[in-house]
């Protein structure tokens, strides 16, 4: 059974979604489908279906989500829709060196999707653009684990 896999991304610099074409190479074997998807213009009823998702997404200013972002986590605000039918995962890309906001723009859509009965599956990854590494490595090796965790749920809930 394969899997489908939306990877809707947020980014002002074109890093996130450096990191989900990455992804969407490694991951698109037939064993998974994937589809990435730029947050613009985005509003909750992305989500209406339910599925899994992965929110690719930097921070931006104050620990904002980017501004391509924006619409679909105020929508998220707003409309307040059941999010129970969702399963997802989140790599929020950051910079250690601003501690206080480190990855906030994927935290804040971990808070609002977990508040909206959205499932999150395994631990958030967090990358530090201070810590030298490249994002779309670090996230590669990282996606292989959440894969797994992703089959497993969908074995159980079959």
């Amino acid at each position: 059974m394969a899997l489908d896999l939306t990877i809707l991304v947020g980014t002002m610099t074109g890093t996130a979604q450096l990191v989900a074409q990455e992804l969407e190479l490694t991951l698109d074997d037939g064993e998974v489908r994937v589809r990435t998807v730029m947050m613009d213009g985005l509003d909750a009823g992305v989500f209406s279906v339910g599925g899994l998702f992965l929110i690719c997404s930097s921070t931006y200013g104050q620990g904002d989500v980017p501004d391509n972002a924006k619409n679909l986590y105020e929508s998220l605000q707003t409309a307040r829709p059941d999010l129970s039918n969702v399963q997802y995962g989140v790599i929020a890309l950051g910079d250690r060196t601003y501690a206080e906001t480190f990855c906030n723009g994927g935290k804040r859509f971990d808070a609002i999707l977990s508040a909206l009965g959205a499932r999150r599956i395994g631990e958030i990854m967090l990358h530090d653009a201070s810590a030298g590494t490249m994002p779309e490595e670090v996230a590669v090796t990282w996606v292989a684990g959440w894969i797994s965790l992703c089959r497993k749920e969908a074995r159980l809930t079959a």
